[in-house]
């Protein structure tokens, strides 16, 4: 039987539910020493009552579907790699254009950050000892013009820092 493998933890928890209302527990009581609602102790009585020790097991969807396949989030990855480092709001633009898939600027500090292995960093605001026209002297010392896409203080900068 499937259940002697109760080698998973949410099923342990579940069977030691039914356990104590075996030793006499109400629902309530019984779903409080294993940390959980009577509600949810009660789906779980009635799982029990219906399927048995198999009953408990659970049964998970897998979630919502993504919003874009693996070749979609493989050429994302590619894209992200060739124009780094990125703002959360360029990558929310970038995802839009490229694959009419919209996202809240939240969800892409994530997604890029666990799926994508990008580190993040907030810009630091200047310094009070900083000349106004830094970019000018800068510009002049180096031989290079000034960068006219700065990048908003309160904004995420995200890109491939290893």
């Amino acid at each position: 039987m499937e259940i002697k493998k109760a080698d998973d933890a949410k099923v342990v928890r579940r069977l030691c539910f039914i356990s104590n209302l075996y030793t006499g527990d109400t629902i309530k009581g019984a779903a409080t020493r294993v940390g959980a609602s009577r509600g949810i102790g009660s789906q779980w009585l009635e799982r029990w009552n219906q399927y048995g020790p198999v009953g408990l097991i659970p049964r998970f969807g897998g979630g919502r579907p993504p919003k874009h396949s693996h070749q979609q989030s493989r050429d994302l990855q590619r894209l992200l790699e060739e124009g780094q480092p990125w703002t959360t709001g360029e990558i929310t633009r970038l995802i839009e254009d490229e694959f009419g898939v919209s996202y809240h600027p939240g969800h892409v500090r994530r997604l890029c950050r666990s799926v994508y292995g990008m580190s993040y960093a907030i810009p630091r605001p200047e310094t009070p000892s900083r000349p106004e026209n830094a970019e000018e002297i800068l510009a002049k010392a180096f031989g290079e013009e000034e960068d006219e896409e700065a990048v908003d203080p309160g904004e995420t900068v995200l890109g491939f820092f290893r």
